[in-house]
């Protein structure tokens, strides 16, 4: 930011204000240059005088009624040039300028403006001023010719400082100048100027007869006439101020008696009304004339009059500083008026009661709401059932009954409705909603009044079942629930059909709060879901022990990859025609340190359920390959690839693509080398995500293949068009595969169709002779299994790389 701001300033504004500036720069200058010619006896006084008006102009006195101060220093410069001459009192001008400037203001325009433009004032009219002085002393110079040439002065300086401030603000601001605005704005300065130029011209006549030493005594007497003026000042302002906040409270109080938008009203202490405003008359439907004839307790209901009595007679009494209550009224066509009353006692100055000042609003409408609030707040805004709230506050007092009756019973069901996603996803969020409401209004037929159905939240239901006298009631209950929602749902033109997981808990568990009833029971629904669609599930304690177990492992997982207890081993892939190995795949196992080594389907589950396969599957990744850059060096593993599992949730990380290459790059792998292979379970659950990233993987080379490839249902329109190299047959068909089963059949299918898409096809889990000779007649042409080898350490792998044997079922 530059030192001069000028934002504000028009063109004429900037270029008037350097003129100006510029003048009176010079003018200062060449005033320092002639004070610097006088004897040393006289600059020393010079220095003093001009100090003196520097400290005086730090302390300015308050005009009361105006927006000016008097700073007194006006006083010091006219001395200063009756004594020592027009450059003199520009120096001093210049200073007090300068002070009063850095005092008021922060802007460099104004600090620099002032004093220059007092410099300017100062030498043009101390000039004439000292001519007039001359002219004068030639002829007859007395006393009061030279005071009126002071006062003269001090006209003229008051006219040319502050027009020169007043330009400038005219051509700042647009505006032009008006003598009214301008005396009002600066009549006070001119005031004290003359008053200055009084005591100036007196001070100089004693100077003339006593000395120098009569203005050091006169010093501390203006300071002190100063203060003295300051003091009467203030108390002026304090006391007009005081009688203006007088008149201003009591116009405001009446202002806001008679126009308040609530009732108000002026009650004697035996409930009698003296004064009402509009508001009050409209909201009981009575005029003036008739509440001044009326008692406060003749307008309130009957029922509510003892309730309004008893603490308005302590408030009389003192006993309370105010009463607020709400009262039904009674408007003057019968109806029922709730208000809400603040009533407090009016005192006069010596603090004796006289009357009540009643305030009274309408609040009839916001009783009228509070019924329609309170069922907001307690139910579900779509469907109209209870909400998570309410359902809680049923579930706790249902608890309460069981304790204080022990053959009291109760059950709770929690609804999860089976792809529900699905049909926001295809027919919209609106259709969804249209299906919560048919489903709410279904299922509440099916449940006795007593019954409390509620909806969780989105497509989440809970049932409380009171009284019950056994708990395959609640179980018949789930199995007609299951049945009614097997008939569709017409949603416009379509026919949906859905179902539900639901998990049931009983409050013979021991319940002590609702909270454990709800998560029980969404324990027991997600077992429901596990087992597939259309299912439920009782909890029991197991339930809970296996829920226990999974956060415990969780937890145990994330210590685990930070402490390095997960590693890899590495199962061989070969082609099954020559015996020749063709690669690796890298598999995870965990080094448990209490239950030893884990497989992954003990700990993959719950690291895609917690979002842990992310930082899992890219250590895998970046392991595998840091394993491959080993074996590369060798002449065995130059052509060797690695297979890596990958999880949705790495296909989805907007990082994975950056992943893939930083591993690669360490490695110093091709990209050819490296196949990620995806479960077709995966692939077809978030098929449009995954995509664009697999079709960027293919593009750099990287190799890409359908894990478990069977079990997914792919859609072949999907098959064809997905950039995949490879397809390896899930393990459970090669398990069935004879002779003479289907299982060989399925298999065959799988082979045909790969060819057919122009894949190669991988067998994984070959166990025995059998299955490896009927892959062969197939014409599979890799596999691998445990008949061919384990999987096994890096250090294992590294024999098998080099030619050593691990199996003789190859041959």
């Amino acid at each position: 930011m530059p030192l001069i701001d000028m934002q504000d300033y028009s063109p004429a504004a900037r270029r008037y204000w350097w003129i100006v500036a510029g003048l009176g720069t010079v003018s200062l200058l060449y005033s320092l240059f002639q004070v610097a010619q006088f004897p040393a006896a006289v600059l020393g006084q010079v220095l003093v005088g001009s100090a003196v008006a520097t400290v005086v102009g730090l302390f300015p006195v308050r005009i009361p009624g105006a927006k000016t101060s008097i700073a007194g220093a006006e006083i010091f410069i006219f001395l200063m040039m009756l004594l020592y001459g027009p450059y003199a009192a520009v120096i001093a001008a210049a200073l007090e300028g300068l002070v009063g400037s850095w005092r008021t203001s922060k802007r460099w325009t104004s600090r620099i403006g002032t004093p220059t433009m007092a410099s300017l004032a100062m030498l043009v009219c101390a000039s004439a001023f000292e001519a007039a002085r001359n002219h004068l002393a030639e002829v007859s110079l007395t006393n009061g010719a030279l005071l009126s040439s002071l006062f003269a002065f001090a006209l003229l300086y008051f006219v040319a400082n502050t027009m020169l401030t007043s330009t400038l603000i005219a051509l700042k601001t647009r505006a032009p100048i008006t003598p009214m605005r301008w005396l009002r704005h600066f009549g006070w300065i001119g005031l004290a100027y003359l008053t200055g130029a009084s005591i100036a011209g007196l001070l100089y006549v004693s100077f003339q007869q006593f000395g120098f030493p009569i203005l050091l005594v006169t010093v501390p007497l203006i300071a002190m006439f100063l203060s003295t003026l300051h003091s009467y000042f203030q108390r002026m302002e304090a006391d007009a101020r005081h009688v203006e906040e007088l008149k201003e409270s009591e116009s405001r109080f009446h202002s806001a008696f008679t126009h308040a938008a609530i009732g108000m009203a002026l009650v004697s202490a035996d409930g009698r009304f003296m004064q009402a405003n509009k508001a009050f008359c409209e909201m009981v439907g009575r005029t003036p004339a008739d509440l001044l004839a009326a008692n406060l307790n003749g307008l309130v209901n009957p029922d509510d009059r003892g309730a309004l009595e008893a603490p308005v007679e302590r408030l009389v009494k003192g006993e309370l500083a105010s009463v607020h209550m709400e009262v039904r009224g009674s408007h003057r066509d019968g109806s029922d008026v709730w208000m809400a009353l603040n009533i407090s006692l009016a005192r006069d100055w010596q603090f004796r009661t006289h009357n009540l000042i009643v305030q009274a609003q309408d609040v009839s409408a916001r009783r009228r709401a509070e019924a329609e609030l309170y069922h907001n707040a307690y139910h579900d805004d779509l469907t109209q059932l209870s909400n998570r709230t309410h359902f809680n506050e049923c579930l706790n007092r249902a608890i309460a009954r069981v304790q204080r009756n022990s053959e009291q019973r109760f059950a709770v069901m929690y609804l999860d409705f089976d792809r529900f996603k699905m049909v926001n996803d295809s027919l919209g969020h609106k259709a969804g909603d249209e299906l919560l409401v048919h489903l709410a209004q279904r299922l509440k037929a099916m449940l006795r009044p007593t019954d409390v159905l509620a909806r969780l939240g989105g497509d989440e239901f809970a049932i409380l079942l009171e009284d019950l006298h056994r708990q395959r009631d609640a179980v018949d209950l789930t199995e007609r629930i299951q049945k009614e929602l097997q008939k569709p749902f017409k949603l416009g033109a379509m026919e949906v059909a859905i179902s539900a997981s639901i998990g049931i808990t009983f409050s013979t568990n021991g319940y002590q709060s609702s909270d454990q009833i709800i998560r029980d029971a969404d324990i027991a629904m997600y077992k429901a879901k596990s087992k597939g669609k259309a299912q439920y599930a009782l909890f029991d304690s197991s339930l809970h022990q296996h829920v226990t177990a999974q956060l415990e492992l969780e937890i145990e997982l994330r210590r685990a990859l930070a402490l390095g207890q997960v590693y890899l081993e590495y199962q061989p892939i070969y082609s099954l025609a020559d015996s020749k190995l063709m690669g690796f795949e890298a598999l995870v196992r965990w080094n448990h340190p209490v239950r030893g080594v884990l497989e992954p389907s003990t700990f993959i589950p719950i690291a895609e359920e917690t979002g842990l396969i992310v930082p899992l599957g890219n250590w895998v990744l970046s392991e595998a390959c840091r394993q491959m850059k080993e074996w590369n060096m060798t002449e065995e593993g130059a052509s060797l690839h690695m297979a890596v599992n990958v999880s949705s949730l790495q296909l989805t990380h907007p990082d994975f693509l950056s992943q893939v290459g930083n591993a690669l790059k360490a490695a110093g792998m091709r990209p050819q080398q490296l196949t990620l292979e995806v479960t077709e379970s995966v692939l077809m659950e978030g098929i449009e995500n995954a995509v664009s990233t697999l079709t960027a993987l293919r593009h750099i080379g990287v190799t890409l293949s359908i894990d478990d490839f069977g079990t997914g249902y792919s859609s072949l329109s999907y098959l064809a068009t997905l950039p995949f190299d490879a397809l390896k047959v899930d393990r459970s068909f090669i398990d069935k595969m004879s002779s003479e089963g289907n299982g060989s059949e399925i298999v065959k299918a799988i082979f045909k169709l790969g060819h057919a898409l122009g894949k190669q096809v991988f067998a994984e889990g070959i166990e025995t002779g059998a299955q490896l000779a009927l892959l062969k007649e197939l014409g599979c042409k890799y596999g691998q299994g445990y008949l061919l080898s384990s999987p096994v350490g890096a250090e294992r792998a590294g024999g098998v790389l080099a030619g050593i044997p691990h199996s003789q079922a190859v041959a």
